[in-house]
């Protein structure tokens, strides 16, 4: 043993790093334990042969917790300084829209004419996700909790305040929200609007990183899931890295330590307790507890599947995450000129998805798998935003391209590569005219090299469909939901546990706050 302590982290990403300063905030000595040379997993950045940073996959913040926020000393403004960005739907036709804080306008500054509309379908999904924003912050509600224990009756309060802020929505809004709630993205979106890009962002949002097309059931519950914190989209300045340095630096402030290069081979049980983890070079590290912020998958493969049971071992190994989104990494000398557009609206967040039919046609190709034609993508341009983006000049183009198959047929050669990168290009082109001859570096990232360079299975960046039968009470599947997984000592705290994924951090801080609840109820035991 080269140490001993009161808890291992492994993984880096920022739930790992969220869970490690939640823990050393409470006195715990801790290790966080990175098998890369960097911290960051699926937020860490990278960089063109240049020096020129990027983006490599995550480009931007959604629903960063509160709690951690708050508890971690960051305050409201969060770990960094960042920029709230408009979103702009791409029109192939010119007919761009752009919606700030929940109201579109024309892109030439015209209203819109389903500007009131929009305006009252978003504000009614976000209210309904803030219903679910409650449930993030705490385990998922246990109903079969004994009400006769006050620590019971504790643990049912985040169901009890979820129902007193339902009751407080009114009849016309109950109604309404149990109307939709497992309905789909594409009705409900089209009971409102009429199809094009203003309806079709609603619907990319939907089923972003999904297997899904906007026609699948509980697609609305997804993009309320989304909104539940508002959805805006937030550019951190200094781009992700900048992010998880922050919390790495208040993670070592805190007391804890932090190794890259620290492959973790093995989580070893004795007893049919987590007791440490055993490293790649053969070193073994002692510890209280073993919070791990991969899959759930390799979380088990870790512990071994002989320490869970039978049921719970066909579970994990059925959860669904077959991820279809794939990047794209643009390196320009310049940027395009497009009627319509000026720096400001291309430095907001790029939506192409020109209606809610081309979403779902898009799906359809990656169920064989085969790259869509006309993808949907999500694209930013943060030097527009953030000189840091491009220190030697010209700009950087991040696109989440999505829909794209983990495992195509014949495989991602190179002449694979190649094509995708030629068909998200092309699909970009067309409302960002002249934008390929600007190109002078491109990386291509598919679900493959995500899931090679993260270990996230299928390249899924949530680790798991965040569907209906793998969210709240069945995230990572059904009875292993709150934190505790197989072994005791033993806690999941990455995007495969509630609440599910984005750069929230939600999983890493509750993970840790119920080992801290197990470990001090030992010590009172003892």
């Amino acid at each position: 043993m080269s140490a001993r302590y009161d808890a291992v982290v492994v993984g880096g990403g920022h739930n790992g790093l969220v869970a490690a300063a939640t823990l050393a905030r409470a006195g715990r000595r801790v290790c966080v334990l990175e098998r890369a040379d960097r911290l960051g997993g699926m937020a860490a950045g990278g960089a063109f042969p240049d020096g020129t940073p990027m983006p490599r996959i995550a480009h931007l913040l959604y629903n960063l917790s509160p709690a951690v926020l708050n508890e971690l000393g960051f305050g409201a403004g969060g770990p960094v300084e960042t920029r709230a960005l408009p979103t702009v739907c791409l029109d192939p036709e010119g007919r761009h829209v752009v919606v700030r804080d929940g109201s579109p306008v024309l892109a030439d500054g015209r209203p819109h004419p389903e500007a009131e509309a929009y305006r009252r379908l978003a504000a009614r999904l976000v209210r309904f996700g803030g219903l679910l924003a409650r449930l993030a912050d705490a385990p998922p509600p246990q109903v079969s909790e004994r009400l006769a224990d006050l620590a019971g009756m504790r643990r049912l309060g985040p169901l009890a305040a979820l129902g007193w802020d339902f009751r407080k929505l009114g009849r016309g809004d109950r109604r309404e929200f149990l109307r939709i709630v497992l309905s789909n993205a594409h009705d409900v979106i089209l009971d409102e609007l009429s199809d094009g890009p203003l309806a079709g962002s609603l619907a990319a949002d939907a089923v972003r990183g999904a297997w899904a097309g906007p026609r699948a059931p509980g697609t609305v519950f997804s993009l309320m899931y989304r909104l539940a914190r508002g959805g805006g989209a937030a550019l951190p300045l200094g781009g992700m890295d900048a992010v998880i340095a922050a919390l790495a630096d208040r993670a070592r402030s805190l007391g804890a330590a932090l190794r890259t290069g620290a492959e973790v081979t093995e989580v070893r049980v004795e007893g049919d307790r987590a007791c440490g983890v055993r490293l790649a070079d053969g070193e073994e590290i002692a510890a209280g507890a073993v919070l791990v912020a991969t899959a759930p998958g390799a979380a088990m493969r870790l512990a071994g599947p002989a320490h869970y049971d039978i049921e719970a071992v066909r579970r994990l190994r059925n959860m669904r995450a077959k991820g279809t989104a794939a990047k794209l990494n643009l390196r320009l000398d310049g940027l395009p000129e497009v009627p319509g557009l000026g720096p400001e609206l291309l430095g907001g967040r790029l939506l192409l998805a020109p209606s809610v039919e081309q979403v779902e046609r898009a799906f359809d190709p990656v169920k064989y798998g085969r790259v869509s034609e006309a993808p949907v993508i999500e694209a930013v341009i943060p030097s527009l935003t953030d000189p840091q983006a491009a220190p030697h000049g010209g700009h950087v183009l991040s696109a989440i391209v999505q829909y794209v198959p983990h495992a195509p047929e014949g495989g991602w050669t190179g002449a694979a590569r190649d094509r995708l990168r030629d068909v998200a290009l092309a699909a970009l082109e067309t409302a960002l005219p002249g934008l390929s001859a600007r190109v002078t570096a491109a990386e291509t990232l598919t679900p493959s090299d995500i899931e090679a360079a993260t270990g996230a299975p299928g390249g899924h960046w949530h680790h798991g469909e965040l569907s209906l039968d793998q969210l709240l009470t069945v995230r990572p599947v059904n009875g292993m939901a709150r934190y505790r997984f197989g072994p005791a000592g033993h806690y999941l705290c990455g995007a495969g546990a509630h609440p599910g994924g984005d750069v929230m951090g939600a999983p890493g801080r509750n993970a840790a706050r119920v080992a801290l609840a197990d470990a001090t109820a030992g010590e009172a035991a003892a």
